[in-house]
């Protein structure tokens, strides 16, 4: 029997008395990919920090068990250690340099000099980079994707999935990476591009590089693992071959329970609205007559200049009380629209709220105006990272409403610790944010925790009209069903008109009432949640769905 190429026996961690690990054992070969699945909090990122030797580890006392390399037994404490060991990780958070390009980013710290007479005399701090051969290494850890980037571009114009495929290169550029650790990484892809990065993958095992896949699209991993390891509540409950589980008890190994199947929500209004010619939807009973609705938000000839997610020309309009769906392929500007309504990049165009018109290019118009809204990039623009809970959920009520606070207004003021606490701990509760309270920073949360807290912050505000971009992204199967039926709840309890961005169709699908798909920056077309999924996929692919739209084209 060979030795594998990584065995971990009996791994285990506690964080200030709180239990996180306890017994974790298994082993991975050259060439294999095992699927690492669970809710978020089951233990999945401290386990990888051990294994990447991240100093959160270290500097909390260490951790139980013994990893062994090819039969030797290590003990990182460092990332620098576990990269000298040919081990690669993808973290779910992007670590690139927004201002360098896809090259420089690839190559950070392994840059390829041009020799000269000068280095030999005062060191390599004098030799010039060879951009040539800096730009060819690239292109070729970027094709071994199976992706079209360009090397030479920025990666603060890039849409988020061209930088997923960037952090992969980087790793895969590197000559001595014998094992993968990739956290996430189809999170922010659409599905298409999921398919070329498994496609990708699976080429890399071939050449004997060994994967740790975690993601919680539970068909991507059945699809590509050979093995599915599952954890739960920091112990390991099952190491199964992929063939031999369902989703659907996968599903339930992850959280202990049966997970419920969604129903299509039913089209929204009940009888089809009469749009402006510039909005497309599709009728599903021609036979009922037409009745005027007075829109919530109306866009019209919507233009925003956001880096990688260029909107150019947009119309549509969102009933109140509706769930509106946006999606599409990334880099067509279905995240442009959301931000630039919001004030968060350059936009022209006309919105209407309620009727009046909505002042573009200042976020605090849209928030005075009882909007809210949730970003796609939780660290960069959700969230206060170095702050409590109860200061993230209150903080732009705060601000914008006068909440929270006592004193008297424009004389003497202070915040009011009492209310902002018994109101985090209200949405600790209702959205299931695993924490240890509402002192807790947020940045000590895991990925998907962060993203309820920015749903609590949005939900504070008690919005007459929410944004939300990738409300599930990096959200395990359990967590998911609870943030899309908490929106849900929200809506039917609040009348509150919610418009969802996302990457994955079928979560659309299962929540919102109508769904936009834009295709290079304009509206391909809006059709009912309920219509066949075919029917997107050809908008997606700029072309029209079978049956007829109502609009002029």
């Amino acid at each position: 029997m060979s030795t594998p190429l990584l065995r971990l026996d009996h791994i285990g961690k506690e964080f200030y008395g709180n239990r996180v690990l306890s017994d974790i054992t298994f082993d991975i070969s050259a060439g294999e990919i095992i699927g690492l699945v669970g809710e978020n909090g089951a233990g999945k990122s401290t386990l990888l920090n051990i294994l990447f030797g991240m100093p959160v580890i270290s500097s909390t006392g260490g951790h139980e068990g013994t990893i062994q390399i090819d039969g030797k037994t290590v003990h990182f404490t460092s990332p620098n250690q576990a990269l000298a060991h040919g081990i690669g990780m993808v973290h779910q958070e992007f670590s690139l340099i927004p201002g360098f390009t896809a090259t420089e980013n690839i190559l950070l710290n392994r840059e390829v000099l041009n020799d000269s007479s000068m280095s030999y005399i005062f060191s390599d701090r004098v030799s010039t980079l060879n951009r040539t051969a800096m730009n060819d290494r690239a292109r070729a850890a970027i094709n071994t994707l199976g992706v079209d980037i360009s090397p030479d571009m920025v990666v603060s114009e890039m849409p988020v999935g061209y930088k997923q495929f960037i952090e992969i290169a980087r790793e895969i550029d590197r000559k001595n990476t014998r094992l993968l650790f990739l956290d996430e990484p189809t999170a922010v892809l659409t599905e298409q591009e999921a398919e070329i990065l498994i496609i990708a993958l699976q080429k890399l095992a071939k050449k004997g590089i060994a994967i740790v896949f975690i993601s919680h699209r539970l068909s991507e991993v059945k699809q590509l693992c050979s093995r599915i390891l599952v954890l739960r509540d920091g112990r390991l409950v099952t190491d199964q071959p992929a063939t031999e589980l369902t989703t659907r008890q996968i599903a339930s190994l992850m959280v202990g329970r049966e997970s419920e199947r969604r129903e299509v929500p039913p089209e929204f209004p009940e009888e089809p609205v009469e749009v402006s010619n510039a909005t497309e939807v599709l009728e599903s009973s021609p036979k009922k007559k037409k009745k005027k609705i007075r829109p919530a938000l109306k866009v019209e000839h919507l233009w925003v200049d956001m880096p990688g997610e260029t909107v150019r020309d947009v119309s549509f309009e969102v009933m109140k009380g509706e769930i509106f769906g946006i999606g599409g392929l990334a880099g067509h500007g279905k995240l442009g629209i959301p931000n630039g309504i919001m004030g968060l990049y350059p936009s022209g165009g006309k919105v209407l709220l309620k009727g009046r018109k909505l002042t573009l290019n200042k976020p605090r118009a849209a928030l005075g105006r009882k909007m809210a809204f949730v970003s796609e990039d939780r660290r960069g623009v959700g969230l206060l990272l170095d702050e409590p809970l109860d200061w993230n959920i209150t903080f732009t009520a705060m601000q914008t409403q006068g909440r929270f606070l006592l004193g008297i207004p424009y004389i003497f003021q202070m915040r009011n610790e009492h209310a902002m606490k018994k109101e985090a701990r209200k949405f600790i509760d209702s959205l299931g944010i695993k924490c240890t309270g509402p002192n807790q920073l947020a940045g000590e949360l895991s990925g998907g925790n962060q993203q309820k807290v920015c749903l609590a912050k949005a939900f504070v505000l008690r919005p007459d009209v929410l944004l939300i971009c990738e409300p599930t992204r990096g959200i395990d199967i359990g967590a998911k069903t609870l943030v899309l039926d908490t929106l849900k709840e929200y809506n039917r309890e609040n009348g509150t008109t919610i418009i969802i961005t996302s990457s994955e169709l079928e979560e659309l699908r299962s929540v919102c009432n109508r769904v936009a798909i834009v295709d290079e920056g304009r509206i391909a077309g809006i059709l009912p949640a309920s219509s066949p999924a075919e029917e997107f996929g050809m908008l997606m692919m700029g072309e029209k769905p079978r049956t007829g739209l109502s609009a002029t084209e």
